[in-house]
Formats: structure tokens, C-alpha cells, sequence
């Protein structure tokens, strides 16, 4: 018979302080794998959060395959106090308050809302015409694709298939650029 025990205890210190047994102790240690916090392991956090998206879709009958930039980095950008069930837990409430196939910024909880990713910068503002969000939504597009492409309009217009002609009419319609 073998035995796993997990603990976020130093289970050391609470010996010293006879908090814990020690024969149980040196019983249980024969192989320890100390694993760092989430909030060390940040590479893991995309991954376990795509695992627990499939996990939650199932679980609830959705189909959420994605999870939005602004969303990826408020993930990333938190310290994870509660380690994986909590990244699980967020996961959980993310499925269950999105509305279409991507977890976005404001479908996290609250304690990961930072100011600079409080909104996701591509959900439409409901006190704006129609005209006015699109217009709004192109400007984000057009800035996105230029700032891949460090200004270079040509290259940003190929990547959007957009030519050179329509390129600079919607980047000075949009006041752009200079």
C-alpha cells in the first residue's frame, strides 16, 4: 500500500512546535516533491485554465473554447493565494457567466479585476450608437495591428487585407496616425 499526502503546511516548522507528530512525519517523507505556489509557476496558469475550461464544459454543457488576452494576463498577473482550486474555482465561475464562446475579462471575479484589465478593452459600451462602437471597435483593430507591426501601415494593412489606399483612409477617418 502506498500513501500521498499533500499539505501547504511546512510540516518542519509545525514538528518544531510540536504541532504536528514527527514519527508520522518521517512515515510519510520518504519521497517529498516540493512544488512551488501557482503564483510561481506562471506558465502553468494558461494551461490549467484551458484544462479546467474543458473540465467546466462538460461539467455544465458549454461550449467555451477561449479565453480573451485581457483575460489570459489578469490570470497571469494574480497571486493565486488559494494556489489551483481557486484558479479552478475561477475557471468555474468564468464558464458559467460567459454568454458566448470566450471567458473574458469580466467573467473573472472581482479580486483578479486590476484597474488596467477592469473591462475588457473589446466589449461593446451599451451607452454608444451602434456606429459609435464599430467605429470605436475598427480604431482597436487598426492600433492593435499597427503596434504589431511597430507603425508600419503597409504591414499592418497586409495582415488585415486591407490595401494601402483603404488602409490610410480608415486610419485618417479614425484620426490615426498623423
Amino acid at each position: 500500500m502506498r500513501f500521498i499526502a499533500a499539505t501547504s503546511r511546512n510540516l518542519e516548522d509545525l514538528m518544531a512546535k510540536k504541532m504536528f507528530r514527527e514519527d508520522l512525519y518521517y512515515r510519510l517523507s520518504v519521497f517529498p516533491i516540493a512544488m512551488p505556489d501557482l503564483s510561481r509557476r506562471t506558465g502553468d496558469i494558461v494551461l490549467l485554465a484551458e484544462h479546467f475550461l474543458g473540465k467546466m464544459n462538460v461539467k455544465y454543457g458549454k461550449q467555451v473554447t477561449r479565453i480573451s488576452p485581457p483575460a489570459v494576463s489578469m490570470l497571469q498577473s494574480y497571486s493565486w493565494p488559494g494556489n489551483v482550486r481557486e484558479l479552478e474555482n475561477c475557471i468555474e465561475r468564468a464558464v458559467l457567466t460567459a454568454t458566448d464562446d470566450c471567458v473574458h475579462g469580466y467573467n473573472l471575479p472581482p479580486s483578479l479585476q486590476a484597474p488596467e484589465f477592469a473591462e475588457d478593452p473589446y466589449r461593446p459600451d451599451a451607452t454608444q450608437t451602434l456606429d459609435e462602437q464599430l467605429a470605436a471597435f475598427e480604431k482597436r483593430v487598426l492600433e492593435d495591428a499597427l503596434l504589431r507591426h511597430n507603425g508600419n501601415r503597409s504591414a499592418a494593412g497586409r495582415e488585415l487585407g486591407v490595401s494601402p489606399r483603404m488602409m490610410n483612409y480608415r486610419l485618417n477617418k479614425l484620426g490615426i496616425g498623423g
